[in-house]
């Protein structure tokens, strides 16, 4: 089924002076311009399209691919502002509205948003910053599978006090708490995760660092590895500042002395006021 603001792959039906008519199913016949036409289409070829509204709300099918499509989060800049609302840039014609009442804070041009892209109760695509409205953490509370320690891919949404909110593989909104962010964060970032505490009521918590046995593992194979690519010497060591660490790692300074530690004990390191060293 065909279906507006996603990639629809549909039939030519007709050819005309201004570009060719696919058949649309439910939706009718839509137009793809002239400009939009692949070299060599004909009647009965299939080709891929995204549907979208022309600037008289009218059907329309164009070969470009936008940033995002209907159900996704994307991170967006303000290219207008005016009564009716925001206006993005979405790499379409036609810029995205996000309307004053789907704006969670104020919208500003030239700065850049996460938005959830959906279809509004006029049938145009329009966008919202305000994510809990439209992601499962909202209307389908619960881990939908996830489990802890569950690695995961993040987009930085939004900042407050407790930390920052992420969006989880695109349907989720989690926490990465203050006590986790162990490096500068950025709204629009996107980067990998691990699935923390998952509550009752759905909500989750996140890591940007592996925890378990799993983790620390992960851990004490980077170290020896790093050792090895560096004639068997480091110096970072339990002194070591947490920035130093964390430059080569990526994990906090405690995550990093459990392992060493883990290793010496192994026998497979030494330390001292130098560094470590390969056993």
């Amino acid at each position: 089924m065909a279906k507006i603001g996603q990639v629809n792959k549909l039939k030519i039906i007709k050819e005309v002076d201004f570009g060719i008519y696919l058949d649309g199913d439910h939706l009718g016949e839509i137009l793809l311009p002239a400009r939009y036409v692949p070299e060599g289409a004909c009647v009965n070829q299939w080709l891929e399209v995204f549907i979208a509204l022309d600037s008289k709300d009218r059907l329309v099918a164009i070969t470009d691919t936008p940033i995002a499509s209907v159900g996704d989060v994307a991170f967006l800049k303000v290219t207008d502002i005016n009564n009716t609302g925001a206006f993005l840039d979405w790499g379409m014609p036609k810029d995205l509205l996000v309307p004053y009442a789907e704006q969670r804070i104020p919208m500003e041009e030239g700065r850049a948003y996460c938005v959830y892209l959906y279809i509004d109760n006029s049938g145009r695509i329009a966008a919202s910053s305000k994510l809990s409205y439209y992601l499962d953490e909202y209307n389908n509370p619960g881990p939908k599978g996830f489990k802890k320690g569950q690695q995961v891919e993040l987009l930085v949404a939004s900042r407050s006090d407790m930390g920052y909110t992420a969006v989880i593989n695109g349907t989720h909104l989690g926490l990465i708490h203050n006590t986790e962010v162990l490096q500068d964060l950025r709204t629009g970032q996107q980067l990998k995760g691990f699935i923390g505490e998952i509550r009752e009521d759905g909500k989750i918590s996140l890591s940007i660092q592996q925890r378990g046995s799993k983790g620390k593992e992960a851990l004490e194979d980077k170290i020896i590895e790093h050792l090895e690519n560096n004639n068997g010497e480091s110096p970072l060591a339990d002194k070591s500042r947490p920035e130093e660490i964390f430059k080569v790692y990526r994990v906090s300074k405690a995550s990093y002395k459990k392992a060493i530690s883990s290793l010496y004990k192994a026998r497979k390191i030494t330390i001292s006021s130098e560094g470590i060293k390969l056993v």
